[in-house]
């Protein structure tokens, strides 16, 4: 028998504490020989991210000792920030960002100088004992340089490799290392908007043949992304070209398509390092591709050209490496967390290596996501994820209808996944119905979606949100008055505008969003500095744009409830836009929260931090939409309730 109870109130196993107990991050696996490294990110070791290696004979081991932190922060956002090779291991460690090398028979030792000096996106070349990668300069006063540099494997010393475009990225060498390629892109593109691709040949003394660079693909609007040899030499690429990042091949002066079709092979390059695809053989490709919100992964014939689907149970996957038969990825599904899986080729048989929690929560508190397609402005449609409110424990009075929360993702150039998020699973456990929302802008619908925030920033995202919420509710799935909104970084952005601009949502919470666009434009590192161009307007030739679009400048429209959870050490949104959103707040009376975590910067890593954050907006809601909480929970100070 299930018990009667209010939405919102429901008690749920999906404690706070349970989703942080043992739940580390999984990303960037690499191979060598026999062994498998992975890095992890350890919310319970303050968010430090940990190199761990798998031996043949299944012995996990961490690799880097405390206090290492391997974490690059080229483009802030890092990623790809360790190599391996012949069972050494060169990473960047987040204090000093000075590279270090561990080797089987010692302990982690700084291989680069103390500097202005970054480093990330490292491949070993073996022939001439040194690492390259992309490396990036910090002046004093200046923005930074970034360049593709060689490290030497023997004393650390620094050559630079190719200079004069404002980013790089993915570099390659060929199987003889005679050739190496890359891609780079320049000022205002971002590098899903236009990238080059480049090709050289290495000179004798290791230098890059300046004479030799062939520009192969690419442009301020064709996107490429991840450059790879074959085995045999010849270099494939993804490219933007058709609409969907599909792949290419270039051999003999021309490019050819070696998969046509509508899906997405490639990802917005937010950080380093992703991979969708890897060579299993001289002519035969494991990769991974989306289309319609799920992944799917596939062999691909590069003789005939057939792709070759393979049936898994998972709905993302991610991080494709390959040897001959033997196929490494990072997959999750609805209602299974992220893990490495190992996957024979021939037998189609899996290993579990990792999950990212050993938790086992009965399915009966998992809400499955309906992939859903919704009309919005312009005659347009957009995309979503609803989860239905799900706990084998409780159902509601006859009649009443959940609460909504909104998610807008980050980026805004990101996407959500139907991959299980016990964050979300939280929330629907306890009675609130989610929309994650792949509004206009999102990847993983063609070059086309993907540009329709183009100038568009603050209009099309939020109209999506507001539709998305105004759809579920046009259909009695939720309860029209008692709809919130929340969203982290440009999420966050999204989310202001939308409890400012618009009437449809009743509270909302930020993350380390945007207030001031035109504080941003001004205070914001290079990655970022001159994104906003295409997603606004030239600044200042259109301030204006930039103070219309900005929560802070329209809070006479802003009449709900809204709490702010920020780290004070951000660089990427700093802590002052969200105090001047939350000083306005005050002023009208309108009840507020605003909860600052010491030490943290562009997102929460450190485990008591993400559940104060989570937990308190949760309590946050309780008292904005008045239902009695399930369990006990931290207050939050509310301002003017």
């Amino acid at each position: 028998m299930t018990e009667i109870a209010t939405f919102g109130s429901w008690k749920s196993p999906i404690t706070a504490d349970v989703i942080l107990a043992g739940t580390v991050g999984l990303g960037s696996i690499a191979v060598d020989g026999e062994d498998i490294y992975w890095t992890e990110g350890r919310p319970t070791e303050g968010g430090r991210s940990v190199i761990v290696r798998r031996t043949a004979d299944g012995e996990i081991t961490d690799m880097t000792p405390p206090p290492l932190n391997v974490r690059t922060r080229v483009h802030e956002y890092g990623g790809a920030a360790f190599a391996v090779g012949d069972r050494s291991i060169y990473f960047s460690n987040f204090a000093d960002q000075r590279l270090y090398r561990k080797t089987p028979d010692s302990q982690p030792q700084p291989l680069t100088a103390e500097g202005n000096w970054r480093y990330a996106d490292g491949i070993i070349d073996k022939q001439r004992n040194r690492l390259i990668c992309v490396g990036e300069e910090h002046i004093a006063g200046g923005e930074p340089t970034n360049n593709l540099i060689a490290v030497s494997l023997d004393n650390g010393e620094i050559t630079v490799l190719a200079k004069g475009k404002d980013f790089y990225a993915s570099p390659s060498l060929s199987p003889d290392g005679s050739r190496l390629c890359w891609i780079s892109w320049d000022h205002p593109n971002m590098p899903w908007d236009g990238t080059e691709l480049w090709m050289a040949e290495i000179k004798g003394d290791g230098s890059v043949e300046q004479a030799s660079c062939l520009s192969i693909a690419g442009g301020s609007e064709e996107s490429i992304f991840q450059p790879q040899w074959s085995p045999e030499g010849v270099l494939y690429f993804v490219s933007d070209r058709s609409n969907w990042w599909n792949l290419y091949r270039y051999a003999d002066g021309d490019i050819e398509p070696v998969c046509e079709m509508e899906a997405e092979f490639g990802l917005p390059q937010w950080v380093f390092g992703m991979s969708t695809y890897a060579f299993a053989g001289e002519n035969r490709i494991a990769c991974t591709y989306t289309k319609d919100g799920i992944w799917h992964l596939a062999t691909l014939d590069t003789t005939s050209k057939q792709l070759q689907e393979i049936e898994t149970p998972y709905t993302s996957i991610g991080g494709v490496k390959a040897e001959g038969d033997s196929l490494w990825f990072l997959g999750s599904s609805a209602t299974e967390g992220t893990a490495i899986v190992e996957m024979n080729l021939g037998t189609k048989e899996t290993v579990i290596l990792k999950r990212s929690s050993e938790l086992e929560i009965d399915k009966g508190y998992l809400s499955v996501p309906e992939t859903i397609e919704f009309p919005t402005d312009g005659g347009k449609t957009a995309f979503a994820f609803f989860y239905p409110p799900t706990n084998k424990d409780y159902s509601a009075p006859e009649g009443e209808k959940p609460p909504l929360l909104v998610k807008s993702h980050g980026g805004p150039t990101a996407a959500t996944s139907s991959s299980l998020s016990l964050k979300i699973q939280y929330w629907t456990s306890r009675g609130f119905a989610v929309l994650d929302v792949n509004y206009g802008g999102s990847t993983g619908y063609g070059r086309e979606y993907r540009m329709r925030l183009k100038d568009s920033w603050g209009i099309v995202d939020v109209s999506d949100c507001a539709n998305g919420a105004k759809y579920l509710a046009g259909k009695g799935l939720v309860d029209g008055g008692k709809m919130a909104i929340s969203g982290g970084s440009a999420g966050g952005y999204t989310t202001l505008c939308a409890l400012t601009f618009t009437d449809v949502f009743k509270a909302g919470a930020s993350y380390y969003g945007v207030s001031d666009l035109e504080a941003l434009a001004k205070d914001t590192h290079k990655f970022e500095s001159r994104y906003l161009d295409g997603l606004i307007g030239l600044y200042p030739e259109r301030k204006d744009l930039y103070e219309e679009r900005s929560p802070i400048h329209s809070t006479e429209g802003l009449s709900c409830p809204v709490a702010f959870f920020q780290g004070l050490e951000d660089k990427v949104v700093p802590p002052n836009q969200a105090e001047m959103m939350v000083e306005v707040l005050k002023q009208k009376g309108l009840p507020v929260a605003y909860v600052a975590f010491e030490g943290e910067q562009h997102g929460f890593r450190r485990s008591e931090n993400i559940k104060r954050a989570l937990e308190g907006e949760f309590y946050f809601y309780s008292r904005v939409f008045g239902f009695e909480l399930g369990e006990d929970l931290e207050e939050v100070e509310i301002i003017n309730i």
